[in-house]
């Protein structure tokens, strides 16, 4: 009798446990958003939120209002709609809000690498240090020699103006990625005397042009596998991607390369002194390079795209180039050497920032999410207390919230090139309901988590884009060539990309 009784509370004990997991004693408590558990259990809506993200969101801020939680894959997701509380939520400290415990599992999901406190601190400090101030100066001028290596060495004073045609997102995703694996992981060593030089920037052109062949491969599964819904022959192809990316940028051959950036070198220095072994610090630059390069080439498309729809924005903004290049004392004329760009002269063109703001404005969707620590406040604009509970997760998507926010942007859906830039060059102030907002352009996420690589990231963007307008006239080959639809399996994750490419063409300027 006893042996039954002692069964029959497993079997309970049991059966209410997965109950629990699967969400069905969870209630909602006095103060706390509004709560849609959805239909099915422990899934929730997590079906339709990986189909359309974005749809999804709309539907929920329709039904709940501007703050609400929802179940998805087993996590109670709390979303905050509402611009205003941003502040409270990205400035809330790491023992309450924690961005680290979600970023540190998709790593280990998407690059394999499993991240400590100590590799944290490393990526920081070196960033800081070399991501900016003098430290961008340095990298602006390695991501210069790149560019002219891939983008400026087949000008010469014989060739002829004619027209190349390609395709605008591979033209833009290729060339930027590459320039900047170039500038961070360093060059080819040149071999011997004689030709070396030019050999050894031949071997980068192939060399890079190869990794990023792959790299496409690896982007293009990317969402699916952060959500683990790969069926097994794509999920084979990511592990073999991972092993290549694992070998390719392998300490062993990092350290064979020339020209290798600040941050790449101190980062692999000090993560060995920390005791991490060599084959997690390939895993490391595997995410590094993913890091860096995984959005800027798909942005550089977008804003060459709005600016070849737009001719009044492309004749402002080369207008804006053509003037910085006079003053800078140079010229892009036929015979002459292609232009050098330096940081400088990035920073006198606000038209161009405008015009790379707004872009990311229309195109650059991340989802911030924070792991709720302890029970938290939250006050709302209109005044409310709400209660973030202990275990759940706290999100914000900007891209509903703020960038497509016809009460904060006028028109959201068109392009704009000068939305963020007074007449006089100064940045604009945005308001809502008659109160400044801080918040008005999130493609960098905010607080704590910010992108500690969005200015060279910027300066990346800006300088192809800026020797693209100097050196190259650039036209669409169809003038009727619609914007393309987003791809949107991608929301989250930050530039979305396109659902097909759009053909370009583009000859020397002179």
């Amino acid at each position: 009798m006893m042996l039954w009784v002692i069964l029959l509370c497993t079997l309970v004990s049991s059966l209410l446990g997965g109950l629990y997991v699967l969400g069905v004693f969870r209630r909602q408590r006095p103060n706390e958003p509004p709560l849609d558990k959805g239909t099915i259990p422990w899934l929730g809506y997590l079906l339709e939120f990986r189909q359309d993200s974005s749809e999804f969101l709309k539907r929920m801020q329709r039904k709940h209002g501007d703050v609400f939680t929802v179940l998805i894959g087993g996590s109670y997701f709390t979303f905050v709609m509402d611009p205003f509380c941003f502040g409270t939520i990205v400035k809330e400290s790491r023992s309450k809000l924690d961005f680290r415990t979600n970023a540190a599992q998709l790593v280990v999901r998407v690059f394999g690498y499993k991240p400590t406190e100590a590799t944290l601190n490393v990526v920081h400090a070196s960033s800081t240090k070399h991501l900016m101030g003098d430290g961008l100066t340095l990298l602006t001028q390695a991501t210069m020699e790149s560019f002219r290596k891939l983008l400026l060495f087949s000008l010469s004073s014989g060739e002829k103006r004619v027209w190349q045609e390609e395709n605008l997102f591979h033209y833009c995703y290729n060339i930027v990625f590459r320039a900047g694996y170039l500038a961070l992981y360093g060059t080819e060593p040149p071999q011997g005397a004689g030709r070396g030089k030019e050999k050894a920037e031949e071997q980068d052109r192939l060399h890079s042009n190869e990794l990023f062949q792959e790299f496409r491969k690896y982007d293009r599964l990317f969402p699916h596998l952060t959500f683990v819904l790969l069926p097994p022959k794509d999920k084979r192809e990511a592990e073999r991607l991972k092993r290549h990316f694992w070998n390719m940028l392998s300490v062993k051959k990092v350290w064979q390369k020339d020209n290798i950036s600040g941050w790449i070198s101190d980062q692999v220095q000090l993560l060995a002194e920390n005791g991490v072994p060599e084959y997690m610090q390939a895993r490391f630059m595997f995410m590094l390079l993913w890091a860096s390069q995984g959005n800027t080439g798909p942005t550089a498309f977008w804003l060459l795209l709005y600016l070849l729809k737009h001719p009044e924005a492309l004749k402002a903004v080369r207008d804006e180039v053509d003037k910085v290049l006079r003053e800078s004392g140079q010229e892009v004329k036929a015979g002459s050497p292609p232009v050098t760009v330096t940081r400088d002269m990035l920073n006198q063109t606000p038209l161009l920032d405008s015009a790379l703001e707004e872009t990311l404005r229309l195109v650059a969707a991340p989802m911030l999410v924070r792991a709720v620590l302890e029970d938290t406040c939250l006050r709302t604009s209109s005044g409310t207390e709400l209660t973030l509970r202990k275990g759940d997760k706290v999100a914000l998507f900007p891209h509903i919230s703020v960038h497509m926010n016809p009460e904060i942007h006028e028109e959201p859906h068109k392009f704009k090139y000068d939305r963020f830039v007074n007449p006089d060059g100064t940045r604009k102030d945005f308001y809502r309901n008659g109160k400044k907002l801080k918040f008005v352009s999130m493609p960098w996420g905010a607080g704590v988590s910010t992108c500690p690589g969005r200015f060279f990231a910027t300066a990346e963007m800006k300088l192809f884009v800026f020797l693209m307008l100097s050196h190259f006239d650039l036209e669409l080959v169809s003038e009727e060539e619609e914007i393309p639809a987003i791809d949107i399996s991608r929301w989250g994750f930050g530039t979305m990309q396109p659902v097909h490419d759009v053909r370009f063409r583009y000859r020397p300027r002179f």
